[in-house]
């Protein structure tokens, strides 16, 4: 890839993937309850979700969103129910105990996440078509853009995973995890109105 798309493109996955989201609610909601081990593997599953979901796109699904936008709307209305639904159970959650062996989100549950996730379509559609090159050049820059995005996903999400750790620190009383809870749940609930701008 040519250095200057390459550096925009890094630009763009920082951004896209740094930024609150679902995904980084989750991870910093998981981080919180559970610890790094289960986070980890809700990490991975996540990344292993937006890297099929970019590959799919790569191999023409997006094209899809563009040709019939009924399926747009089924995919705003599906993903904001589900994403409402979490923050309803996040929102919902009793503080942990310990001894009980909580494992959150798996892996798989990740990777299916990414295909309800609209943050991740719109993420996925808009760096395979915006910074894919033309011919010969398409599959080996549709790669570096996945790789960029796995590189900055990963560190994003650790981030975003180490941050929910270190709150748990302050999370004395069952007051304060409710506290907790619902101003996640709240987060995860308002990243519904990113779908609808």
């Amino acid at each position: 890839m040519d250095l200057a798309l390459l550096g925009s493109a890094a630009g763009f996955a920082l951004a896209a993937c740094g930024t609150p989201g679902p995904n980084n609610m989750l991870l910093t909601s998981s981080g919180t309850r559970f610890g790094y081990g289960p986070t980890l593997k809700l990490l991975l599953g996540i990344m292993l979700g937006l890297q099929l979901l970019m590959l799919f796109t790569a191999l023409g699904l997006g094209q899809l969103f563009l040709l019939w936008p009924p399926l747009q709307w089924a995919l705003k209305i599906l993903g904001s129910g589900y994403l409402l639904w979490l923050a309803w159970k996040i929102g919902r959650a009793s503080p942990p105990v310990a001894g009980e062996g909580e494992q959150g989100m798996g892996w798989r549950q990740g990777v299916l996440f990414q295909f309800l996730n609209p943050k991740s379509w719109l993420m996925a559609v808009s760096a395979i078509s915006g910074f894919t090159l033309a011919g010969d050049q398409y599959w080996p820059s549709a790669a570096g853009v996945l790789a960029i995005f796995l590189l900055f996903g990963i560190i994003t999400g650790h981030v975003w995973a180490l941050f929910g750790i270190h709150l748990r620190r302050w999370l004395k009383t069952p007051q304060d995890w409710r506290r907790f809870n619902v101003s996640m749940a709240i987060l995860t609930a308002a990243s519904v109105l990113m779908i609808w701008r």
